[in-house]
């Protein structure tokens, strides 16, 4: 890849410059990991009769790398963002690729393992990235416009699968055989048709944690609590209470999607309008409310119907986790970006490594339980958001940022 300063990628055609390079990059990860996803809990339950504290140790081993992704650091030493970027996309297209040929346990966590350090070392670059490439002033509504063109893939993706699993009897070999390979071609063509972008504002190389961006770092801790007993028992839930198959959890995330590629726009002028603050403290309330619903599922036996209605609900209020990165992009020193997006990834999967293994085995004695355990974090994030001032900047990170020695520096 040639290199060219960032600052003269607008004279690149269209398809060439790096906004592109994000949507298409966006676009590419979810035909991999989301048909990875959706396959996960009926391909683990068949080939290797999972239960609830199985699946509870494959989440904790998939986060491992998450937890880990500040080692992203170290390799950006020796390797460019863009160019680890692309890499590590394509290392998830392989491991998803080959996830059938491991039908066991150890073979399951293996894989899943070395297709966890893909994801999670693209995610943690193409956040930093997003942050450096995109305008403050533009980031929201472009950060919804992204994560649009994310959904739009993987509802080509699913779409596919509803309408082919049954009717061609697809087996899961042939399904992530197909989809991680397709992933890896547009990882190639990636790395050689792009050049190489130089950074506006040359990133930090070293370990860095500042004392005035600790909302952010709770926040992030308490995201990555809730999310991991969504993501974890959320589609198990539908599989193991209500049964439901491979084309029917898809036709979920069908829903899931469309509701996502119409919401997130509109999500990103929402932030925009009225602020990381009212976002954040919306999507909060709306968390508590799902999670406890959820819980209501095994506690008054509601149907298939509310269960499924509410998994659309939840993920519709993730879209608004947007605004958790910009308040970050308004704070933040430039050049913090690329480490603190690092460090913020391991801090997001703390809970990560034992929660889901440790929920798993409080799922065998109540799932309602962990749907309300789910509530109460949810309700950390809530208090933790009212910290956040209307007009976020250096020197305004939190509301208590007033009663701050006016001498502190920002990089402090």
């Amino acid at each position: 890849m040639k290199s060219i300063p960032f600052d003269q990628a607008g004279q690149l055609p269209l398809w060439r410059r790096p906004i592109t390079l994000l949507f298409v990059m966006a676009a590419a990860m979810p035909i991999a990991f989301s048909t990875w996803s959706a396959l996960l809990n009926n391909f683990v339950i068949e080939a290797a009769s999972f239960e609830g504290a199985d699946i509870g140790l494959l989440h904790t081993v998939r986060e491992i790398p998450g937890f880990l992704a500040v080692g992203v650091i170290a390799i950006l030493l020796f390797v460019r963002e863009q160019v680890l970027w692309i890499v590590s996309l394509a290392l998830l297209a392989c491991a998803t690729a080959v996830t059938a040929w491991f039908p066991s346990l150890g073979g399951i966590l293996t894989i899943t393992m070395v297709s966890s350090i893909g994801f999670h070392y693209y995610e943690t670059v193409n956040q930093s990235l997003q942050l450096q490439w995109l305008d403050k002033d533009k980031a929201p509504q472009m950060l919804g416009w992204i994560r649009s063109a994310s959904a739009g893939a993987t509802l080509v993706a699913y779409l596919l699968l509803v309408l082919t699993w049954e009717h061609f009897d697809l087996s899961y070999n042939f399904v992530y055989l197909v989809s991680g390979g397709l992933t890896l071609a547009i990882a190639a063509f990636c790395y050689f048709a792009y050049p190489r972008f130089e950074a506006k504002t040359p990133q930090h190389r070293s370990l860095i944690l500042r004392k005035r961006y600790w909302l952010y770092y709770l926040l992030q801790f308490f995201a990555g609590a809730r999310r991991q007993i969504f993501v974890v028992f959320a589609g198990f839930m539908m599989v193991e209470r209500f049964g439901f198959e491979v084309h029917e959890i898809t036709s979920l995330y069908l829903i899931n999607l469309v509701a996502n590629m119409i919401f997130a726009p509109f999500v990103g002028k929402a932030v925009a309008y009225f602020g990381e603050r009212r976002a954040l403290i919306f999507e909060y309330v709306g968390l508590i409310l799902v999670f406890a619903a959820y819980g209501g599922i095994y506690m008054f036996y509601w149907g298939w119907i509310i269960a499924s209605a509410l998994y659309v609900i939840d993920h519709m209020l993730f879209s608004l986790a947007l605004a958790l990165k910009t308040y970050f992009q308004k704070i933040a020193d430039p050049a913090d970006i690329a480490p603190t997006a690092a460090v913020a990834f391991t801090i997001n999967h703390i809970a990560a490594v034992f929660l889901p293994v440790l929920m798993g085995l409080l799922w065998m004695v109540s799932p309602a339980y962990v749907f309300l355990l789910a509530a109460g974090i949810a309700c950390g994030s809530l208090v933790l958001s009212l910290l956040i001032p209307r007009n976020p900047e250096p020197g305004n990170e939190t509301v208590l940022s007033k009663f701050r020695a006016p001498q502190v520096h920002p990089h402090a």
